[in-house]
């Protein structure tokens, strides 16, 4: 039998199953609610009633917090109704977990088995060193509070925003519906093919 050595040379992070995937969901969300912010701040520029102006050096989009007050500038403050509460809601909780977040992708992570459900970041800020604790009931209402604001920002009016853009879309099916749909076919093309033999 041979070795693969490849695999025996990868780190182990000691991070749980349900850590790992708490971990990739709040890193997913992040990225796609970073990604909306900057599209919808992009879009706040582009006016057709006036003349194009110069992009300032915050849509370069190396800082998110930069990105993210001209999005409180451009987007939120300038919205009403139900999309000016929703954005509110958005931006004050981004601006509440903009920390953790940081800690958890900017950190290295320990544990201590003394307290084995709870895992540390440590990290230097600005010649700090910091230390953040996390348990994985926490990291699972960190995700699903980033999954909700990602349904938030996108459709601000709720399931009225949705229907509106399905309506628009014409027949959807989402990659998830989609997957779930193929490996049961592709399962039993399998299995065919194999009994033929």
């Amino acid at each position: 039998m041979a070795i693969d050595f490849k695999s025996i040379m990868a780190l182990d992070l000691q991070l749980s199953d349900r850590e790992m995937f708490l971990i990739g969901m709040i890193v997913a969300h992040w990225g796609s609610l970073e990604h909306e912010v900057f599209t919808q701040t992009l879009l706040s520029f582009d006016s057709r009633e006036e003349p194009a102006e110069a992009l300032p050096k915050a849509m370069n989009n190396i800082q998110f917090a930069q990105v993210l007050s001209l999005w409180k500038e451009r987007v939120v403050d300038t919205s009403t109704g139900e999309r000016l509460s929703s954005f509110r809601v958005v931006y004050d909780t981004l601006v509440n977990l903009k920390e953790p977040r940081d800690a958890l992708i900017h950190g290295m992570w320990l544990w201590s088995p003394e307290s084995g459900g709870r895992i540390s970041t440590v990290r230097v800020k600005k010649r700090e060193v910091i230390t953040t604790h996390f348990n994985a009931d926490y990291l699972e209402d960190f995700a699903f509070r980033l999954a909700k604001l990602n349904f938030m920002i996108r459709y601000p009016r709720g399931t009225i925003d949705l229907a509106a853009e399905r309506q628009s879309d014409g027949f959807y099916i989402s990659r998830k519906f989609l997957e779930m749909m193929t490996k049961p076919a592709e399962a039993s093309t399998n299995s065919e093919s194999s009994s033929d033999a």
